[in-house]
């Protein structure tokens, strides 16, 4: 599914966040959201997935403005993960990602056997399978983020909009959650800080500045070291990674001229 960005400009309370942003993510395209805190990465997400609503513009998944079609309509076609996730901690992990099915079924339907296959297989690609009874509660910070990445899965919608997805995970099952979103081949939309893991596992690179666009393009046509200068402040050396042979970031502090 395409997710189409016409024109978007968000505002909250009065004041505008992001300012006339084009862009397209095509089916199946990873695109990585980069850019400085405070570029407007979490609130152009915000209004991908209905939580904030444009001041100016059109947000379309497929052919559908995403505001004229109803929140259980929208939830079939995107799932996201974000930051600061509501999920209720005294349900175990299962439940939890059995949440994903919500949007297929009706109010009291209940969990039959291909939800409950679907779900366990959602567990066992995030690694999670063994914490499937475990409260969610009791998991630690990374734990909770690979669940929640299951039960994304489990909803099976053709978008992902996800918000920092590595946060709080250790350095190999960061590895593992972006070869998986890769590997998946849905149209994904991710907001990513780590600039080396964006450039690796990325299509394309969306560069977002002060709520405006500043470049879209595939990581080497965008990441310049010009270009991290003028936007991140850093100095940089980009190169083909001496393992994978993807493109490999290597930053440090920009020299200030005397």
């Amino acid at each position: 599914m395409r997710l189409t960005v016409a024109g978007v400009s968000v505002e909250i309370d009065r004041q505008p966040i992001v300012s006339e942003v084009d862009l397209v993510v095509e089916p199946g395209e990873v695109v990585g959201l980069i850019g400085p805190n405070g570029s407007g990465k979490t609130t152009l997400l915000r209004a991908v997935y209905r939580a904030l609503r444009p001041v100016s513009g059109v947000i379309s998944l497929g052919a559908d403005d995403v505001w004229s079609i109803s929140a259980r309509q929208a939830a079939r076609r995107r799932a996201l993960v974000t930051q600061h996730d509501g999920a209720p901690v005294e349900f175990s992990v299962m439940e939890v990602v059995a949440m994903g099915r919500t949007p297929h079924k009706g109010l009291l339907d209940r969990d039959g056997h291909e939800d409950r296959s679907i779900v366990q297989d959602a567990l066992e690609r995030v690694d999670m399978e063994w914490a499937a009874n475990r409260l969610f509660s009791t998991l630690s910070g990374g734990e909770r983020q690979r669940a929640l990445v299951a039960r994304a899965l489990a909803q099976q919608a053709p978008l992902l909009v996800l918000d920092e997805p590595t946060n709080h995970l250790d350095v190999r099952a960061q590895l593992d959650l972006l070869e998986l979103l890769r590997d998946l081949r849905l149209t994904t939309l991710a907001a990513l800080h780590d600039l080396d893991q964006a450039a690796s596992y990325c299509h394309r690179l969306a560069v977002l500045k002060r709520g405006a666009l500043v470049a879209t393009g595939a990581p080497l046509d965008v990441l310049t070291p010009a270009f991290l200068a003028d936007v991140f402040g850093v100095s940089a050396h980009i190169g083909d990674h001496p393992l994978t042979g993807r493109p490999h970031i290597s930053i440090a502090p920009l020299r200030r001229q005397p």
